[in-house]
């Protein structure tokens, strides 16, 4: 799997600029499939009843399917609107990401060039102030530790690089890791000599997993 670069989880935001007196209003938000961005669309179209429009815009790329792209000018003139937006996500890489611009007219026309700087500054401004994130191609392993070493075992995983998924405490506590495939047997090593040889991974599933950074060489 390549590395992704997207917005961070559960990002959600808005961000407003003026020009002549029309107001455009940016949402953008992270959307793993296209039934989220389209219940972002309507949400913000329902938020919105009196703007005259509720231009949109999104790139997603689901793990097991082709790419898709979507955009809307919602009643500008055609390619005006959604289509700078949609390049204006192409042109920062951010993916999984829909883009709705509301636009409130403010009696000035601004002309076709004058649209497509401004849809497409919107969304440009909108994803520099987004938090980004990067999903990569992870092999998922999990082990069975005491508690008495779980937290030292732990620790020394995250310091080669693993991703902490998820911790459960009971009799025996279930970590469950994201490590580069690549890496498998390296980590194999390390978790034998933690535990002296009394713990071991089991393969769960290969899926992409969230990092804050992209990874080196990625």
């Amino acid at each position: 799997m390549s590395v992704l670069r997207t917005l961070a989880a559960g990002t959600l935001l808005t961000h407003e600029i003026e020009i002549k007196r029309s107001r455009f209003i940016t949402t953008l938000a992270r959307t793993d499939t296209p039934e989220e961005a389209r219940a972002l669309i309507d949400a913000v179209k329902s938020e919105h009843p009196q703007a005259r429009h509720n231009c949109s815009a999104y790139l997603i790329d689901p793990p097991d399917a082709a790419p898709l792209q979507h955009s809307s000018d919602d009643g500008e003139p055609s390619g005006t609107a959604g289509t700078p937006m949609l390049e204006a996500l192409r042109a920062s890489d951010t993916w999984n990401a829909t883009a709705v611009v509301t636009r409130y007219f403010g009696g000035i026309l601004l002309g076709g060039g004058g649209l497509v700087r401004a849809y497409s500054t919107s969304v440009s401004e909108a994803v520099a102030r987004a938090p980004i994130a990067f999903l990569v191609g992870r092999d998922v392993l999990s082990t069975r530790l005491s508690p008495a070493d779980a937290g030292r075992i732990e620790s020394e995983l995250r310091a080669r690089g693993a991703t902490i998924l998820d911790t459960q405490w009971a009799a025996e506590v279930t970590l469950t890791i994201g490590i580069d495939p690549a890496q498998r047997d390296s980590f194999d090593a390390c978790l034998a000599q933690a535990s002296s040889g009394v713990a071991k991974f089991r393969y769960v599933e290969t899926r992409r997993v969230e990092l804050d950074e992209a990874p080196s060489g990625g």
